[in-house]
Parts: structure tokens; sequence; C-alpha cells
């Protein structure tokens, strides 16, 4: 698993974009801030094309599932890992993910 930074690509199901806010700048991977414990959540999703007349697009990332690191922490935050899971505010509620695309790093890694 790799470190998530401002960079990473973490996307919805439907391919919608996670605008990521790093809230420690101090800690980097090549110059990029890393992301810990509740950065991914609450974010905006930009381009979600899932919408129509019944259909809600993701615009806001919810409450994450797994991806944080049990061992490795930034200021007493977690750090968070490229098995980031979590869910969207979209249609149908409670099954439609945040997921990282790409980490855009291979430098740094953790087991969990």
């Amino acid at each position: 698993m790799r470190w998530i930074h401002r960079d990473s690509v973490i996307t919805c199901d439907h391919d919608g974009r996670v605008e990521n806010r790093p809230s420690r700048q101090w800690v980097t991977v090549t110059g990029v801030p890393v992301l810990v414990d509740d950065d991914p959540e609450g974010r905006t999703i930009v381009a979600c094309p899932n919408y129509g007349p019944t259909i809600k697009p993701c615009t806001t990332t919810l409450t994450v599932r797994v991806g944080y690191s049990d061992w490795v922490r930034v200021d007493g935050h977690r750090v968070v890992l490229s098995h980031l899971e979590g869910f969207t505010n979209g249609t149908p509620p409670g099954l439609v993910k945040h997921t990282v695309r790409d980490p855009r790093q291979q430098f740094l890694g953790a087991d969990r």
C-alpha cells in the first residue's frame, strides 16, 4: 500500500474526482503534502457523470470505512493509504464509494 498525498487521484465509482486538501503541510512525499485521517472526508467531488431526473450525482465524500494506517501517524493523525474506501452522497445511497485510482507516487509505502 502506498501513502496518499494531495496529488493522488481519488474518484467516486462513476469517475468523479475528489478534491484533496491536506490538513498537515509539513510531511511530504516528493514535495507534496500527505493526507491524514479525516482529510478524505467531507471533500468535494467534481465531474461525477451520474445524474438524471431521479439520480443524484456524487458531490461529497462521506466517512472513510478503511484506508487509514494502523501504525504510521503524522501529528497524531493516521496516514491515508492506497486501500482507502468510503461512501459518497450519490445514488444509490450507501452503495457508491470513493477509492484511490492512482496514488501518484511509488516511493513510500506501508503494510498498514
